[in-house]
């Protein structure tokens, strides 16, 4: 892909991308490459400077995409923790024992949270009770 700097005759000025230069003549001859503010046919490419890439430049692009997508990350987990907190009854040290009743149909099936210590967390899971660990994300320890 190429990309060009384009400005048509009423002044307006913008990108187009492109699979070659070539590709560019080519959809230029057939009257396909239109200003998009005005609609004008009359498109020229504008002057520009080389794009160079260095080892810090791709560095900081690469770091943008990765603390872009850490944040969509970290904002979906935060969505997916709040809903299950909504969801759950907070039954505190009683964890354990609850779980226990809901896995062995004692009580009603419900989502819980709750606090056990590894031991405990250790003792449900070899019964087969299915439980996970909601993270601490790190705003909320701020």
């Amino acid at each position: 892909m190429i990309r060009y700097e384009l400005s048509c005759d009423n002044g307006h000025t913008f990108e187009g991308w492109f699979g070659s230069a070539d590709d560019f003549d080519r959809q230029q001859t057939m009257a396909l490459v239109t200003c998009p503010t005005c609609g004008s046919p009359h498109v020229a490419k504008r002057l520009m400077a080389p794009s160079v890439s260095t080892a810090r430049k791709k560095e900081t692009r690469q770091d943008m995409v990765m603390q872009a997508g850490h944040k969509e990350m970290m904002s979906k987990l935060r969505e997916i923790v709040t809903t299950i907190r909504a969801n759950s009854e907070d039954v505190g040290e009683r964890f354990p024992e609850e779980a226990r009743k809901i896995h062995y149909g004692e009580t009603e099936q419900r989502g819980l949270i709750g606090k056990a210590s590894a031991e405990e967390v250790r003792d449900l899971l070899d019964e087969g009770v299915e439980i996970a660990p909601l993270p601490v994300l790190p705003d909320d320890t701020n």
